[in-house]
């Protein structure tokens, strides 16, 4: 038995290794989805800007939208919001926010302190869609097509690199233009 015990510490960083090993050149932001080539979940919940409009996964049909899920206790997800203004003014992309366990009015406050780059937000104060999206944070963001169908999920801040070579090339191919 005190054999055993030398060879422990050995077994101990061996295991070590491996793991290590394992997750050796992974991209931390590539978390890959059950939902991507499904239909986004269905749902009702309210717009965060108007509680009495219910919205519901009909939001995401008839054009490729990103879903961008944020909340006011994010850090990265105000680091992210000034490229989300400008993918919504200047490149004209269609944006949907889904502010995921916030309070109401300090979401509002935000976005009127910040601006709006959202066609709609979908408030979910207990993450019930975030759950069904699978979310583990925010910010993340989908690329989800006409059709409703989730194309591409992206783990982390959208900036203009992003959106460059990653989203882009998943709209325009969802859009039939790749």
């Amino acid at each position: 038995m005190k054999r055993f015990l030398l060879f422990l510490p050995l077994l101990v960083a061996l295991v070590i290794g491996i793991v290590l090993f394992a997750g050796i050149g992974k991209d931390p932001t590539r978390l890959e989805s059950v939902l991507v080539g499904k239909p986004v979940p269905e749902f009702s919940l309210k717009d965060l800007h108007d509680p009495e409009v219910q919205l519901t996964s009909e939001l995401f049909r008839g054009q490729v939208t990103l879903l961008n899920v944020w909340g006011t206790w994010c850090p990265a997800c105000r680091d992210e919001h000034d490229d989300l203004m400008w993918l919504a003014k200047e490149k004209n992309v269609a944006i949907i926010g889904l502010n995921y366990k916030d309070d109401r009015d300090e979401a509002l406050a935000w976005l009127d302190r910040l601006g709006d780059p959202y066609q709609s937000v979908i408030y979910d104060p207990r993450g019930t869609l975030g759950f069904d999206l699978g979310v583990y944070g925010a910010p993340e963001t989908f690329v989800i097509d006409a059709s409703g169908v989730v194309r591409y999920r992206h783990v982390g801040v959208v900036n203009e690199t992003v959106w460059e070579q990653t989203l882009l090339p998943v709209v325009n191919e969802a859009r039939g233009n790749g």
